[in-house]
């Protein structure tokens, strides 16, 4: 079932509220990865970055938890009649507090001792971050603006990206460069590649039928990493 935001004017005005907060825990989650990022390619400080991720994913997770409250209130209330678009929001939020937890934990890759911020190929890295980023704030625009268009292109631009991250895992599996420098890039284009894969799922969630949520090609494609 498509999202009532993706169906103007034929919402319910309790779900639309809830699937509103929903664009506020993707900025939350772009904010963190941000700054999680900085941290590991920017040698920010640790302690003050590490404070400023673990508030922002605390905030969403505490969204994730109201919200679950709120659409099981909404059956309570409402009965059965929206249970496909409620069980829809759940996998959403659910995504999106996946986000969240893939940038804590670049923040505990740069805290276990990881740092890119001098790397030879810190253009390279840097520009992931700042196309993952970007894809985060097109996917809060997607929901807040019921961009179906904008939703599958997303998509598409994600599975390539999520394609192109898997090869350079492949390539560092068979690098003979040193471990201190192989192992960090190949966890941090894992993490992003899992960031990216939730990234689709949040835009297929929010515009395909309930099936096949979190796969795409009718089903046959797994989004989820």
């Amino acid at each position: 079932m498509v999202m009532t935001f993706f169906r103007r004017g034929e919402g319910d005005s309790g779900l639309d509220l809830i699937t509103a907060r929903t664009v506020s825990m993707v900025s939350d989650a772009r904010y963190s990865f941000d700054m999680a990022s900085t941290a590991l390619l920017g040698g920010a400080n640790l302690d003050i970055v590490g404070e400023d991720v673990r508030r922002t994913d605390a905030r969403i997770n505490a969204a994730e938890q109201e919200l679950r409250g709120q659409l099981v209130v909404h059956v309570s209330v409402q009965g059965s009649g929206d249970i496909g678009e409620v069980l829809g929001l759940i996998l959403l939020i659910k995504k999106i507090e996946r986000i969240g937890d893939q940038s804590k934990n670049i923040l505990y890759l740069a805290e276990d001792g990881a740092d890119l911020s001098n790397a030879k190929d810190l253009d390279l890295l840097v520009g992931y971050r700042r196309t993952i980023s970007e894809m985060l704030g097109e996917a809060a625009d997607v929901l807040a603006q019921a961009d179906e268009v904008g939703a599958a292109s997303l998509r598409e631009r994600c599975k390539a990206l999520q394609d192109e991250l898997t090869g350079h895992i492949r390539d560092l599996m068979h690098s003979e460069k040193p471990g201190h420098e192989v192992v960090p890039r190949a966890i941090l284009f894992r993490y992003w590649k899992r960031i990216v894969a939730n990234v689709a799922g949040v835009v297929t969630t929010a515009t395909e039928p309930l099936q096949h949520h979190g796969y795409e090609d009718g089903g046959n494609v797994d989004l989820d990493d």
